[in-house]
């Protein structure tokens, strides 16, 4: 902080890095005491801004709250907001980069599948807040010809995402959500990979257990794939799960190769 009366923008961002880091600097300066010291006043801001924030990660990590407890969680969150401040007001977005600071958290590597339940919630949490889009019309497929289906690329919906994991994070978090003691206890951490769809429904957001092939031929069509490249080393059946997708409202727009999406 320069000794010269700071300007606006400077006490702003002074004052936020001490809000999370706890470092009041010389802001304490130029912060009028009226009753209480500079320090305490600040103090007051602090414990808002921490609190604010660790509740927003609650509410997006109900169920990394529920593994860890109170203490853990709020003091993972304590380094994570050190390490990665809030860039928007709106605090449903915030907490992206938390599953990936878990996976470098030393205090939570006895907990392989803590970071991948992770990133199960925030998949769940951009899937709910996703905008509202109108799901493709199917009749435009049927104005294609023949020779045109086969190239056709498609737009993913907002509100729908891919999740792979080799622990049955699914199953973690629905127990845990629910409650059930029973099926936590019942689950197998070495059953293998799954292969999840996550996406939103008229009665809310749906976790979807997939077969592998199923799980690969959805990534390559939400990665904009044409559909022939997409069908390669599929089943027979792959044409039921691609009209699954279709009436699950997963796409948005086609398109063909040189021409726009519409």
């Amino acid at each position: 902080m320069p000794s010269h009366p700071p300007t606006l923008l400077e006490l702003q961002r002074a004052i936020g890095q001490g809000l999370l880091q706890g470092a009041d600097g010389d802001m304490s300066t130029f912060v009028d005491a009226d009753g209480l010291t500079p320090q305490a006043r600040l103090g007051i801001y602090r414990n808002t801004a921490i609190g604010t924030l660790v509740t927003a990660l609650r509410l997006s990590y109900p169920a990394i709250h529920a593994l860890v407890g109170s203490e853990f969680f709020e003091g993972a969150a304590r380094l994570f907001m050190e390490d990665s401040p809030p860039r928007s007001a709106w605090l449903d977005t915030y907490g992206a980069a938390f599953p990936d600071f878990l996976a470098g958290l030393p205090q939570a590597d006895s907990l392989a599948y803590l970071p991948d339940t992770a990133r199960l919630e925030w998949a769940v949490n951009t899937v709910l807040h996703a905008p509202d889009a109108k799901p493709l019309d199917l009749d435009r497929l049927a104005l294609l010809e023949d020779a045109e289906r086969r190239d056709i690329c498609f737009t993913p919906h907002p509100a729908v995402r891919l999740l792979q994991s080799d622990f049955p994070i699914d199953a973690i978090w629905r127990a845990v959500l629910t409650r059930d003691d029973g099926a936590m206890g019942a689950i197998d951490l070495n059953a293998g990979p799954v292969w999840l769809l996550v996406h939103r429904t008229p009665s809310g957001v749906e976790v979807d257990r997939l077969g592998a092939w199923q799980w690969h031929f959805a990534a390559a069509l939400f990665a904009g794939r044409p559909l022939h490249a997409a069908l390669e080393e599929t089943p027979p059946d792959t044409h039921a799960w691609l009209a699954t997708l279709l009436a699950s409202g997963c796409f948005t727009a086609i398109g063909l190769p040189g021409r726009p999406f519409d």
